[in-house]
């Protein structure tokens, strides 16, 4: 298997896919971000004002209801193909959340978080650096499915009360979405 494939094939067989895959972009933007604004936190916005823009903030600025559900933990400490031996803190975490409704209109799909040129939203912190983030999704296989429906999830009262996931098993750091979620047109990357 490749150190960008994300998605589970024969030789993964029962292996849970993480709901969130990072570009090395966007984890790049983090860190910056981080070092600016310290610890940070993210929201899939459901949309209003920003559409359904994911929004960063400084951690704790939002607050996170108790059936948010947690779609991953991204680790700063990662590159490309990279899996983690344990959960990152401080700095180099930073907490992805979606509402829980939102999440079961979504949960069928693996959300990959990228980066592009331009202006991002009002509210979220890479506003002034001429980046805004960016949500792409890729359909889970059936395979995908039955693993993770065979597993929880993470709801905002569970990590109040002290719950956290385990290390991811499998790379969540891609070098660019295309890796992760194909996009129409575009012949795959070797």
């Amino acid at each position: 298997m490749d150190a960008t494939d994300v998605t589970a094939t024969d030789d993964t067989a029962g292996v849970v896919p993480p709901r969130l895959v990072t570009t090395a972009g966007a984890a790049d933007l983090l860190r910056r971000l981080s070092g600016n604004h310290g610890e940070l936190m993210m929201h899939q916005s459901g949309g209003c004002c920003d559409g359904s823009a994911p929004m960063c903030y400084p951690a704790g600025e939002f607050i996170v209801g108790d059936r948010d559900v947690l779609l991953g933990v991204i680790d700063l400490r990662l590159g490309v193909g990279e899996v983690p031996v344990d959960l990152p803190a401080g700095t180099d975490a930073v907490q992805v959340w979606i509402s829980g409704s939102q999440f079961e209109a979504w949960k069928h799909t693996q959300l990959v978080l990228d980066v592009v040129p331009g202006r991002g939203s009002g509210f979220s912190l890479e506003s002034p650096e001429g980046f805004r983030f960016l949500s792409r999704a890729r359909a889970f296989t059936q395979q995908e499915n039955d693993a993770l429906n065979s597993s929880a999830i993470l709801v905002g009262a569970q990590w109040e009360a002290g719950v956290r996931p385990l290390p991811p098993t499998v790379p969540q750091v891609v070098a660019e979405a295309v890796d992760a979620c194909p996009v129409p047109g575009m012949a795959g990357r070797a």
